[in-house]
Order: structure tokens, then C-alpha cells, then sequence
């Protein structure tokens, strides 16, 4: 069983950065494929960026591409989200998830453990 803790949301201005980390203990990651997701009030949660095992492969949404960069260091069993240019639409609960894979996925039913998620809020 891996458990995920997210950790660096915060409060924003639009066109800001911010950095949000995904620590994972319980199992070591590098072969697993990690995910960001995120979910604003009234929405589904929905896909935003993943990233494979080795580090190889990235997907992103159209939404954050160009802004957005996921990475990862399995030395440190750890996952970044590096922010860029926000925007207000990007405010929403930031879910970090694993997938017992290598290779990432867009889809959340593929991901099989879940972090608590950290609140990202982009103020105009």
C-alpha cells in the first residue's frame, strides 16, 4: 500500500508560480506511473498532467501545456508540479495518484492509490 501526501498549494495571483510536491512512503514509485488531477467545486476531477516510472513519457492537458511541468526524483520518491502563468480557471483541489504501471494514463479510474489533495487558489 503506497500513501501519497501532497504538500505547497496556496493562494496565487493570476500569472504567478507556484510548486506543489507528491511524497509517496509505503512503497518505492519508480516503476510506478504518477499523476496530477484536480478537481474544482461542482466539477469532476479531471486529468492534468502524468508522468511514466522512468520519467521518459509526460502527458498534459491541453489546458496547462506550456505552463504546467510535471517531474520526478524516485531517489526521493517524489513528484513536482511546477505552476507557471496561472490562471484563475486553474483554482481546484490538486490530486497527486499512482498507477501500478510505468506507463501514465489520462484516465482516474486507472490510478490505483490517491493522495488527500492540496487547495491551489489563483486570485484575478
Amino acid at each position: 500500500q503506497a500513501q501519497l501526501v501532497e504538500s505547497g498549494g496556496g493562494l496565487r495571483q493570476a500569472g504567478g508560480s507556484l510548486r506543489v510536491s507528491c511524497a509517496a512512503s509505503g512503497r518505492t514509485l519508480s516503476s510506478y506511473a504518477m499523476g496530477w488531477f484536480r478537481q474544482a467545486p461542482g466539477n469532476e476531477r479531471e486529468f492534468v498532467t502524468a508522468i511514466s516510472g522512468n520519467g521518459g513519457f509526460t502527458y498534459y492537458a491541453d489546458s496547462v501545456k506550456g505552463r504546467f511541468t510535471i517531474s520526478r526524483d524516485n531517489a526521493k520518491n517524489t513528484v513536482i508540479l511546477q505552476m507557471n502563468s496561472l490562471k484563475p480557471e486553474d483554482t481546484a483541489v490538486y490530486y497527486c495518484a499512482a498507477r501500478r504501471f510505468a506507463l501514465p494514463s489520462r484516465t482516474k479510474s486507472e490510478y490505483d492509490y490517491w493522495g488527500q489533495g492540496t487547495q491551489v487558489t489563483v486570485s484575478s
